[in-house]
């Protein structure tokens, strides 16, 4: 693609000229031409970022580390958030030491802040289950002004603990917050709260509820009930009903500041004559509703929780209830409820979800599209799902993403569908979203399954001239179908013969 250079050349011109380049390789390269067609042309650090970028979401690891050893000695400002983008790449690609070396580099570079960098790779770490690497991280890194809000670190690191079921360490982290000049945020006693109730630290659990009621409760937000119903479902399962509903009734006056005329007392009677413990948290959810002053937080939290945890139709009665209130749903509420229908196989509801409930209430987006369309394509209807392209069209502001593109693409590969995928990977194209090498492998190796290999030939073509280069088995599956096929055409000559 010949480039038409302007007489005078901007980083921002620049910047645009390489997002428009669909070889990544290309783009590079005409980065490095700037600086000799303009010599008093500079790269700042969104021109970096840019690049680094591009290169990144290809895979070119070698490439995006040399662009950033060039960014560290042009000593431009940088923001914080190359390096997240950098250290995910790397993540991705599995070589978590790199990242790691990266971040420990940033000093070197002219970057004043690196939050987001820093939980970026607390997170990896994480996940990667290098707790002793994650602590050392912690350690090393909490104390210096470089590092701002260091309350969700702190969380990320209980939320790992309690998830391994040690909640007594993720409380003696709570409780120390105070020496790293951090409030406990809602999610900080969310997480701790569920922590503490799975692994049956219930006295520690209700001492944590106590302290909400004054550091975190002193409005008496709505946002709050699911935290307190974690510790009420937790005391129900365990028998002592009477006791969650003492602690209900200090709910209701002290953490929901809900008036007198509110509370339930048929439901706390009903709840205290110890009836059934599932119809008993029912009943909780109730008076947690219906008690407090009505919100759209309340619903809110209330039913996304709810959906979270596969409840579906207690959570529909929560929507019912909002509705009833004058209260609309909103898209996350929708989204979580789509999520959960598709996760529980009955993605026929999800369907009608998108397609009759949300009407008057909110214009469905493009994430509960690609959340319905992924539980289309987990069916194995990704035929169908193929049909929301066009519908999704239609809608105001619901333009298909690279997501959306990527989720319909793999879903008709694992059907055996790649000419239906081909087709799809062809308007992909056409909207300039450019897909993962992953992608190409698969489709090709497909087709050469279906000995369509003028198709698969034009795809390796397509793949390389993105700068990717394909996997072995994708030359063997090509080298296999053309081979096989020339067998056939020579059993049919000597049959002519």
């Amino acid at each position: 693609m010949t480039v038409k250079w302007p007489r005078l050349l901007t980083p921002t011109h620049l910047s645009q000229i390489i997002r428009k380049q669909k070889n990544p390789l290309t783009a590079l390269q005409m980065f490095k031409e700037a600086k000799y067609k303009y010599p008093n042309y500079c790269h700042n650090g969104p021109v970096y970022a840019t690049l680094i970028g591009i290169l990144g979401n290809a895979g070119q690891i070698c490439e995006m580390k040399e662009v950033i050893d060039w960014m560290k000695e042009d000593s431009c400002e940088c923001k914080d958030s190359v390096f997240v983008n950098a250290i995910k790449t790397y993540a991705r690609a599995g070589l978590v030491n790199e990242a790691v070396s990266l971040f420990k580099s940033i000093p070197q570079f002219n970057c004043v802040h690196r939050t987001e960098s820093f939980n970026t790779l607390l997170q990896i770490l994480i996940n990667e289950s290098k707790l002793e690497a994650a602590h050392r991280l912690f350690l090393e890194n909490s104390y210096g002004w470089e590092v701002k809000y260091r309350i969700r670190s702190l969380n990320l690191l209980m939320d790992a603990l309690c998830q391994r079921s040690r909640s007594d360490l993720a409380l003696q982290i709570f409780l120390e917050m105070n020496y790293q000049g951090c409030y406990p945020s809602r999610e900080s006693y969310r997480i701790l709260m569920k922590g503490l109730c799975e692994d049956g630290r219930l006295n520690e659990a209700t001492h944590l509820l106590y302290s909400m009621f004054w550091r975190i409760s002193q409005k008496g937000s709505g946002e709050d009930i699911v935290i307190y119903r974690t510790l009420l479902y937790a005391l129900c399962d365990n028998g002592q009903v009477e006791m969650a509903v003492e602690i209900l009734g200090k709910i209701l006056r002290k953490g929901l500041k809900a008036p007198k005329r509110c509370f339930p007392h048929i439901v706390l009677n009903r709840c205290s004559a110890g009836e059934d413990i599932e119809d008993t948290k029912r009943l909780i959810n109730e008076a947690l509703i219906r008690g407090g002053i009505p919100s759209l937080a309340s619903y809110k939290s209330m039913a996304i929780d709810l959906y979270n945890e596969g409840k579906i139709s207690e959570a529909n009665k929560v929507l019912i209830t909002m509705q009833e209130r004058g209260f609309r749903p909103t898209n996350l509420i929708y989204e979580t409820k789509v999520a959960a229908l598709c996760r529980g196989g009955n993605v026929d509801a999800a369907v009608k979800v998108i397609e009759e409930e949300m009407e008057g209430n909110c214009v469905p987006n493009v994430r509960a599209y690609n959340i319905l369309l992924k539980g289309l394509c987990n069916e194995g209807k990704s035929v169908i799902a193929v049909d929301y392209l066009k519908k999704m069209a239609k809608k105001l502001g619901c333009v298909a993403d690279k997501e959306t593109y990527g989720i319909l693409i793999n879903g008709l590969c694992r059907e055996s569908r790649y000419l239906e995928a081909s087709q799809v990977l062809q308007e992909m194209l056409i909207k300039s979203y450019w897909p993962c090498v992953d992608t190409y492998n698969i489709l090709i190796r497909g087709l050469c399954s279906m000995s369509r290999q003028y198709e698969a030939v034009l795809w390796l073509e397509e793949m390389v001239s993105q700068g990717m280069k394909p996997k072995l088995s994708v030359w063997n599956s090509l080298v296999a179908s053309v081979c096989s096929n020339m067998a056939d055409i020579e059993v049919c000559s000597q049959t002519c013969n």
